[in-house]
């Protein structure tokens, strides 16, 4: 045993003295190698007396025939380890009832498995299996089989024959059928089939009529059949990332069913609007349908984009009149909207809302908001200044309007001609439909332009789609009511006098108004939720007076409620400045001054100027995003969100923000030129703070579907530990790296040391987390099905098959030691107190006696300290937080603390 770890040596002995019947020889998962174990310690084979053995988390490469010593095994637990064979020697732990092989490199299961009579649960995920054997049929008792994460191309018949499975997982293999002999296996309760090549989904999957979740996302599908309704004890159904494109009016039926995935697939019926409500919003739109009856909305949204002064108002003009003459066009102020109706061949009139935004590059920042999906784009082009950046409007495009059709437009003024690579634009941007000439002083192509863009708006995906036909009626009289915007209440007599009777399907219509941008009711907002605007440009014209205001610019972005009362006075705004303040703060287009009572800044307004600011070089926590595309807007929002952590209003700028908390500064700046925002942090709670700085950008990108970036983590070998330049590794590498096993990486500065990877993440983010968060990614529907609907047992006599760094710790375990939580604390503080009181009580006077208890209860909060301090998790904190984590733990000055907390 000379090899072994001491923790492992100690648990050894102690089972062979008391003949415990339970080991647990966890390794840790590749955080610390050098203290697991590479081959089992010949003396565990010595304890016959065991029943559960753990071993998950080591770096073991075989398993000895001496396994089958351990004739008394129920449990064995042999995950996240680098096997690749079993000896045929398991076939005699036939008392065997849990075996856990995930994270493993078996490539292929001896036939000895089908041994094992007793067996209930087998994990086998994340290996390399390419077939199931058929003796897999002999393990009659199975209930739980995992086979996520392998090479699997086809299921073997006999499977059929596991008739108490319950649970079978199929996740991230290569199965493009599933065999019509699972229908037999009526006892399932959860089935993973996500991550497969699945192209349709047989009739009999709904004989698995105790089904209760089904996860089918990252698949092939295109149609649901309608069987599906058979389902009645469904409550999660996962198919995101497929291709469906319509849903089945029997997905409605399944009664039971509480959530249900459909992100990422090109869904026109019901509207994307509804889907993305999830399952209840889904069943109100066919609810509706059966009751009222189907109707169309014949409308689209088209929006006209370029560089200011292109012709894109004179365009949006020649649209709605052939016949307008050009004149000296001021520069468009924001946005203006102009209706154009055209008929169609069934004699219906076909509505377009034309949205002309001004080119000027305050407004870039606010597009976002308005370049909304399902419409068509115009990008005018001045062929006289060739000053058209085509890669960026087309990038912006793609990314906020999720790839909706685009056509350019270039404007030959005094018939100059100017090529455009179209060949290559169109390798890159596969919404670019077609990119046409026209003169538009003398109407060439005019004609052309108008078929075309007529053409591409019927053919958008939302047109023709059926909405119950209240839902038009309710459009229409909305449509022909002239106020700029009408109370809650006005709303929902509107739709009562149209047909509605339910308050749910009301709102449900304004959400999916609002959604279309036809009208804005913000429901989440307390303020906003008891107005609906009708005319969106009322409310973006508001908003652009308040950034084209010269008293607002010359101020840098700063402005106050007075100031509101001079730019807002108009009667159309009288009334409503408190609703267009929140406006613009949902917009993350302004923020207010912490504690500064009503005054605002408009970030786009800023100083370009970066401060000067002292910054302590020593010890950084530097991060980097590099974008394939940089929008504008993303520090502004940033600014604007993290607004609460800015105790200084001169440390912020147009590209740049200083935050503060608990004596931790960090520093974010956006390079736009580069493509690039930088953040470093210093001070006493680096990781901390660097997570809440993450975790907000993070949460921005994550509103642009389509945005391409990649995390840069430091390296932090003693080249680069207080560098401000060191080499950075791509996240998505060191993730790679991890999911191969490696444990280190190369830092590309001399001299080129090795870096572990683990501890590279953990500078940024908890590694604990990570390595949660990456099997949440890997196995995605099979976590959910697993977490909630197998629900494994995880005490003492079943393993779990997560290890403990994937489980979710509680936040008392993320604070406090092990002590600090089994009560060992308060029995020591006691003993330690009572015996000093009992031994001195009849012998000190009473002023030395007080002394010398309250010398121990200083003493003993000053272990506690000593002890806190040990815990790497914590070794950040200060002495007063670790004195008050003490002193929480004793009940009564705990209640104390919290009442003094409470009354602050």
């Amino acid at each position: 045993m000379a090899n072994t770890p001491q923790r492992f040596l100690e648990k050894i002995r102690e089972a062979k003295e008391k003949q415990l019947k339970e080991l647990d020889l966890r390794g840790t998962l590749g955080i610390d190698d050098k203290e697991n174990l590479t081959e089992i310690p010949a003396e565990v084979f010595e304890l016959e007396w065991l029943e559960v053995l753990n071993l998950n988390g080591n770096q073991l490469t075989t398993l000895p025939e001496a396994i089958a010593h351990l004739q008394q095994l129920t449990t064995l637990d042999l995950s996240h380890n680098q096997l690749t064979t079993l000896p045929e020697a398991i076939a005699r732990l036939q008392k065997l009832t849990y075996l856990g092989l995930s994270h493993n490199q078996l490539t292929t299961l001896p036939e000895a498995i089908a041994s094992l009579q007793q067996l209930t649960t087998l994990y086998l995920s994340s290996n390399q299996l390419t077939t199931l054997p058929e003796a897999i049929a002999h393990l009659q008792q199975l209930t739980t089989l995992d086979l996520s994460v392998n090479r699997l191309t086809t299921l073997p018949e006999a499977i059929a024959r596991l008739q108490q499975l319950t649970y079978l997982g199929l996740v991230g293999n290569q199965l493009t059928t599933l065999p019509e002999a699972i229908a037999r296996l009526q006892q399932l309760t959860a089935l993973g089939l996500a991550g497969n090549q699945l192209t349709t989904l047989p009739e009999a999957i709904a004989r698995l009529q105790q089904l209760t979740a089904l996860g089918l996302s990252r698949n092939q599908l295109t149609t649901l059949p309608e069987a599906i309704a058979r389902l009645q004890k469904l409550t999660y159904l996962g198919l995101a990332d497929n291709q469906l494109t319509t849903l089945p009016e029997a997905i409605a039926r399944l009664q039971q069913l509480t959530e249900l995935d459909l992100s990422d697939n090109p869904i026109e019926k019901p509207p994307p609007e509804i889907v993305k409500q999830g399952i209840e919003a889904i069943r109100d739109y066919f609810r509706q349908l059966q009751a009222e009856g189907t109707d169309y909305l014949c409308e689209a949204k088209l929006l006209i984009i370029g560089e200011g002064g292109a012709g894109k108002t004179t365009l949006a003009k020649k649209i709605e009149d052939q016949n307008y003459q050009l004149r000296e066009e001021d520069s468009t102020k924001g946005i203006e909207v102009i209706r154009w109706d055209f008929p169609m061949k069934d004699g219906r009139e076909f509505r377009v809302n034309i949205w002309d935004f001004g080119g000027q590059e305050i407004y870039h920042a606010t597009h976002q908001f308005f370049l909304t999906k399902r419409s068509l784009y115009v990008l005018v082009a001045d062929t006289r200044k060739e000053d058209t950046d085509f890669y960026y409007w087309l990038n912006v495009v793609e990314l906020l309007s999720d790839n909706s059709p685009l056509l350019i437009i270039k404007n030959e003024k005094k018939n100059r001609h100017r090529e455009i690579n179209e060949r290559e634009l169109r390798g890159q941007f596969t919404n670019l439909k077609e990119t046409l000439p026209t003169n538009l002083a003398i109407n060439r192509g005019l004609e052309q332009v108008l078929q075309k863009i007529k053409h591409y708006v019927k053919s958008l995906p939302h047109i023709g789609s059926p909405l119950p036909k209240t839902w038009v009626r309710v459009r229409e009289a909305l449509e022909s009511d002239k106020r700029n915007y009408i109370s809650l209440d006005e709303y929902l007599n509107i739709c009562q006098k149209n047909g509605f009777t339910q308050r749910n399907d009301k709102l449900q219509l304004s959400s999916y108004l609002h959604d279309l941008g036809v009208c804005l009711h913000f429901q989440e907002d307390p303020l906003l939720n008891k107005t609906v605007i009708l005319k969106p440009k009322w409310g973006t014209d508001a908003v652009y007076k308040v950034l084209d205001n010269e008293k607002v610019i010359s101020n840098l972005g700063s402005f106050t409620r007075s100031d509101l009362a001079n730019i807002w006075c108009e009667d159309e705004y009288a009334t409503m400045h408190d609703e267009l303040l929140r406006l613009m703060i949902n917009f993350k287009l302004c923020y207010e001054i912490p504690r500064s009572q009503g005054k605002y800044i408009a970030p786009q307004l800023l100083s370009a100027n970066q401060p000067l600011y002292a910054w302590n070089q020593i010890d950084n926590l530097i991060l980097r995003y590099e974008y394939d595309f940089m929008p504008k807007g993303i520090i502004t929002q940033f600014i604007v969100a993290m607004n609460e952590l800015r105790n200084k209003q001169q440390y912020v700028w147009k590209s740049g923000v200083v935050l503060s908390k608990d004596q931790t500064k960090a520093e974010v700046i956006e390079y736009y030129g580069k493509r690039e925002i930088k953040i470093r942090v210093s001070g006493r709670h680096k990781r901390d703070l660097m997570t809440i700085v993450t975790h907000e950008l993070d949460k921005i990108h994550d509103s642009y579907k389509r945005l391409k970036y990649n995390k840069l983590i430091p390296c932090n070998c003693v080249t680069c530990k207080d560098n401000q330049e060191p080499h950075f590794y791509l996240f998505e590498e060191l993730r790679q790296f991890i999911a191969d096993k490696q444990d280190e990486i190369q830092c590309r500065k001399k001299p080129y040391k090795m870096v572990n990877v683990l501890g590279l993440i953990d500078d940024v983010m908890d590694k604990h987390q990570f390595i949660q968060q990456e099997e949440i990614r890997v196995s995605g529907d099979n976590y959910y099905i697993n977490a909630k609907e197998v629900q494994i047992q995880k005490g003492n006599n079943l393993m779990s098959n997560q290890s403990p760094q994937e489980e979710k710790p509680k936040s008392e375990d993320v604070k406090l030691p092990f002590a600090f939580r089994n009560g060992m604390f308060y029995l020591f503080v006691f003993v330690v107190v009572f015996c000093l009181i009992a031994f001195f009580g009849g012998s000190l006077p009473f002023h030395y006696l007080a002394l010398a208890i309250i010398g121990t209860a200083i003493f003993i909060v000053l272990i506690g300290v000593l002890q806190l301090r040990q815990d790497n998790r914590l070794s950040e904190k200060s002495f007063v937080d670790l004195t008050k984590m003490v002193l929480e733990q004793l009940p009564l000055i705990s209640n104390i603390i919290k009442q003094f907390q409470g009354n602050k």
